[in-house]
């Protein structure tokens, strides 16, 4: 067994690196010995302390074909090791562009951090010969001009993407972890003559962990202004989902801490600093109300509204197509494009990439495979924030309409509070809407036509709004269950005493003469029923009557029809009575004939009488 010092001194390193690559695992058969490392005679020396493609190395399927990159954000593993989806052709459309930062907003889960590898491997100087991950792909076929900008550069890369605490001491505890690592992977600047002691020390507090909160806000200017001196080149900065600690410092109460962090730290990297050859910054929302990018006014930002770069994050229908017929499920592309399709960035139509590689690694099922990968924060937001407006434009949304609304791309969460309207411009960018219409205005913001994308996110919806109203006491989880094991057992009795129950705990719950209560009632109706039911109403206004119907997708369901009605100060006896009047209505006014004609002959009927928070339920 050798100690780092010796390698060291085989290998041309310096003893901190040595003793940093066993700590990362680069080292194959290193153990740590009190505190010295131990290291196999035979161990060889990793290929480059930047740029590793690790050890892990998927078997082929047995046919042959390359395995999906499921969770796969590591550039080198997924064009070498899985089906990869070439997007390189992202770097043609930047340095035929040449911004010097680079902003590019998109939902979670669409290849941004893949993306941002890309580049890091592209532009990054390496002592491995990097250009081998290049060659085979769209970006090397554009010819000599744009390969000569190949390992050309050093980077600085930074992802956030696992900044998610509940505290800002853990959050910046964090941050300064994420620094010291990629301090490490620049300790070939601990020995250069080109730095001075003052910068060696700092590096120094960096690397250790002991640089105070101050002293971190300035690391990415001091460790460009390094790497500029010591490579005579100055470098690129990559930032990877810069806002998500500042999304989780709005929703755990740390949210002037955080941006009053970031503010400096990207001020020091971007804002006029002469180390900086390109910058470039992923995030879902653009955040600039908070002024974190004050004064950059060399930021260039590229969102679900720019038709600059829109094909590069998530699939193209053409890449798609050749995904599917490259597994022999080509027949799938209709159920595919159903339930995954839909999003509209700039002019692309274009596929969330998560879903589709889970969708097809897994058999071909569909699932809402998205929903899975993270909190849905926004919708939480957007249903505790709801006015009667926003309940009967999801109400819409969810039956597979469009409506209209402004969208400000400088939308922020905490705007919510001041402004609900602002609800649809956080549900776009993060991937719950789409703007297949789009009218720029003269303030910068958009009037748009907005839809849900597909039947994943109807889904992501529905599960929230179930959720929501569980939270609220609207329902409970065992009215819920009832009316899905009726479903499930087509048990007519059982179904007639859930919907009653549903019903009873509903207007128990909501001020039942408020406009609120009924866009409540239907958009639980859809959260529990909808992928048994087509849900259907005809509310007519100034005498509080609301007919529903709920048309069975399936021959073996029975069609329900709800009439409702409502007074004030109602006695018990009379409310009983109106209960009476509104089931005698369904069939004096045959509101069931149109299902009759479609040869639905099993019909539920409901006669629900409320008068404040009392109700009364009549089935026949």
């Amino acid at each position: 067994m050798k100690t780092c010092k010796q390698l060291s001194l085989e290998w041309g390193l310096s003893e901190r690196t040595v003793n940093d690559l066993c700590k990362r695992g680069k080292i194959d058969g290193a153990i740590k010995v009190g505190r010295m490392w131990q290291i196999p005679d035979e161990a060889e020396k990793p290929v480059d302390g930047r740029i590793s493609s690790g050890k892990y190395i998927k078997k082929a399927a047995s046919s042959g074909m390359k395995p999906l990159p499921i969770g796969i954000s590591d550039y080198v593993r997924a064009q070498s090791e899985y089906y990869y989806v070439d997007k390189t052709l992202l770097i043609k459309e930047f340095l035929d562009q040449k911004p010097l930062v680079s902003l590019f907003t998109r939902p979670r889960r669409f290849g941004k951090t893949l993306n941002m590898d890309m580049l890091r491997v592209f532009f990054e100087i390496s002592e491995e010969d990097t250009s081998r991950y290049f060659t085979d792909e769209a970006i090397w076929k554009c010819g000599e001009e744009y390969r000569s900008h190949q390992g050309k550069y050093p980077v600085i890369f930074l992802t956030f993407k696992d900044v998610k605490f509940g505290t800002w001491e853990a959050t910046i505890d964090k941050i300064k972890g994420l620094l010291q690592e990629e301090y490490g992977r620049h300790q070939e600047l601990t020995n250069s003559d080109k730095l001075s002691k003052y910068e060696k020390d700092y590096f120094a507090k960096i690397l250790e962990g002991t640089a105070n909160e101050v002293e971190l806000s300035s690391a990415l200017e001091k460790l460009s202004k390094m790497l500029s001196a010591h490579y005579g080149k100055a470098p690129i900065i990559i930032i990877d989902e810069y806002d998500t600690p500042i999304q989780e410092g709005y929703s755990k109460d740390f949210y002037e801490e955080i941006i009053g962090f970031m503010r400096n730290f990207f001020s020091g990297a971007f804002k006029d600093n002469k180390n900086l050859s390109y910058g470039f910054l992923t995030g879902i929302l653009r955040i600039a109300q908070e002024s974190i990018f004050s004064g950059l006014n060399n930021l260039m930002v590229n969102s679900v509204m720019d038709e600059a770069y829109d094909s590069f994050f998530g699939f193209t229908s053409e890449e798609v197509r050749e995904m599917l017929n490259y597994y022999g499920v080509s027949e799938k592309e209709g159920e595919l494009k159903d339930w995954y399709d839909g999003y509209s960035f700039g002019s692309e139509e274009i596929y969330n990439p998560w879903s589709v590689i889970n969708y097809i690694s897994k058999g071909c099922i569909p699932q809402a495979y998205w929903a899975n990968t993270g909190k849905n924060e926004v919708l939480e937001d957007v249903l505790k924030a709801a006015t009667d407006d926003i309940t009967e434009r999801l109400y819409s949304l969810l039956q597979g309409e469009s409506v209209i609304a402004r969208i400000d791309q400088n939308v922020v969460y905490r705007s919510l509070a001041e402004d609900p309207a602002n609800i649809y411009s956080l549900l776009l960018v993060a991937g719950y809407l789409k703007a297949p219409k789009k009218e720029l205005q003269a303030d910068g913001s958009y009037l748009c036509e907005v839809s849900i994308p597909n039947r994943e996110i109807a889904a992501v919806y529905k599960s929230e709004i179930l959720s929501h109203l569980l939270q609220v006491g609207a329902i409970t989880r065992t009215t819920a269950n009832k009316i899905a094991e009726s479903l499930y057992a087509n048990d007519y009795k059982k179904l007639q005493k859930a919907i009653g129950e549903y019903m009873d705990k509903s207007i128990s719950f909501y001020d039942a003469g408020a406009e609120g209560f009924y866009h409540g009632l239907v958009l639980g109706l859809i959260a529990l029923m909808d992928n048994q039911y087509k849900i259907k109403s005809n509310r007519e206004s100034g005498d509080g009557r609301y007919d529903i119907s709920l048309i069975p997708r399936e021959d073996r369901y029975p069609g329900i029809i709800m009439e409702l009605k409502w007074k004030k100060d109602l006695s018990a006896e009379k409310l009983e009575g109106l209960a009476d009047e509104a089931l005698a209505q369904i069939d004096s006014m045959r509101y069931d004939a149109e299902m009759k004609e479609d040869g639905i002959n099993d019909i539920l009927k409901f006669g629900i009488a409320f008068s404040g928070k009392k109700v009364s339920v009549h089935i026949k």
